[in-house]
């Protein structure tokens, strides 16, 4: 199974200033932790994609790029890729060259988007949320299939005739990453694509409903050998439970709106403890028992890949780092001693 990190890039208050960290210095911050989590070992690092103030990344490619720069094994991907909003050709442009300049380690993770933001930004209709998508991920995996599409038309951008599209990739996966739209798990088993479930809330058994469904649909179109299933969870590793719910007020903070009905909601302490506890969703704890919770989702879900979301709410650098390292030195090889002892 593999395991990696995976950052959304949000954009906090400073503790000690006051004001907002700079998109600046968050950027350096999370090529820090992907080049780190390289060095550690483990297997995957995503980059989220945003339109807002409220984040630092709206372009993961180039980020991932530089990430490139500073990394030799680790798996580079998005996560996600607003593919409802964005052209096709060039989202497979941008991810075939970071392909070559990673010697072969990127992916795609497509999306619809939970934001509002991107839709005004770049004239889509909301409408047409997921009349765009479904057209544009034909046409992306089109892309990655043919290098030249002799004839192409939709409705969301102009046709295309014999139109050569360069450079390309060695190789692309490409993911669809879903969250609570029953519908979108059915098309990705359709498709017979890999799926990563935004698992943020709840209990894990309550994600059994949208990895069935997804598997029920693959199954149903002939693609049972390629159906992988992973999840990216809120995740934060510490040396015990108790100090682990230390960082209640980062993840209050995280969640919170940040202006008058803005997006967001408030979670008290005692759901932020129930959240946390043996079954449910949040990978916050010590470490021993989110390895317990990984595996836990391996048995129920069958997932062959888990991301922890490690670096929201402005926690501190020296935290975020001290949680990968759990996660890389602790978590990871018992999940994969006993993940391959199952198998």
């Amino acid at each position: 199974m593999e395991l990696g990190i995976v950052s959304l890039s949000d954009l906090q208050l400073d503790p000690l200033s006051g004001g907002p960290v700079g998109a600046q210095q968050r950027l350096a911050e999370i090529v820090g932790y992907a080049e780190l989590a390289d060095t550690l070992g483990l297997d995957v690092f995503g980059l989220g994609e945003h339109h807002s103030v409220d984040f630092a990344v709206s372009s993961p490619a180039v980020v991932l790029a530089a990430v490139a720069a500073g990394t030799t094994s680790i798996r580079l991907t998005s996560a996600v890729t607003v593919l409802s909003v964005l052209d096709p050709v060039r989202v497979y442009q941008d991810f075939a060259t970071l392909d070559l300049i990673s010697g072969g380690r990127a992916e795609l993770t497509v999306g619809r988007s939970a934001f509002t933001e991107p839709f005004a930004l770049f004239g889509i209709d909301l409408a047409d949320y997921d009349a765009a998508f479904n057209e544009r991920l034909e046409l992306l995996l089109a892309l990655r299939k043919h290098s030249t599409i002799s004839r192409w038309e939709g409705r969301f951008r102009p046709p295309l005739r014999d139109a050569e599209v360069i450079p390309r990739a060695l190789d692309l996966p490409i993911w669809v990453g879903v969250g609570g739209s029953p519908g979108s798990p059915e098309r990705a088993g359709r498709l017979g694509l890999p799926m990563t479930l935004g698992l943020i809330g709840g209990s894990i058994d309550q994600a059994r409903r949208a990895v069935d469904a997804y598997r029920a649909a693959g199954e149903a179109a002939g693609h049972s050998d390629l159906l992988r299933v992973g999840i990216s969870t809120h995740f934060y590793a510490a040396g015990s439970s108790a100090a682990a719910r230390e960082v209640y007020p980062y993840y209050y903070e995280y969640l919170r709106p940040k202006r008058p009905g803005g997006r967001g909601f408030t979670v008290s302490r005692a759901q932020f403890d129930a959240g946390t506890g043996q079954g449910m969703a949040l990978m916050i704890g010590a470490s021993e028992e989110i390895a317990e919770k990984i595996l836990y989702c391996k048995e129920v879900l069958g997932i062959d890949r888990f991301f922890g979301q490690v670096d929201w709410g402005g926690l501190p650098r020296g935290r975020v780092e001290e949680s990968i390292a759990r996660l890389a030195g602790e978590i990871a090889p018992a999940v994969r001693q006993a993940a391959g002892s199952a198998e």
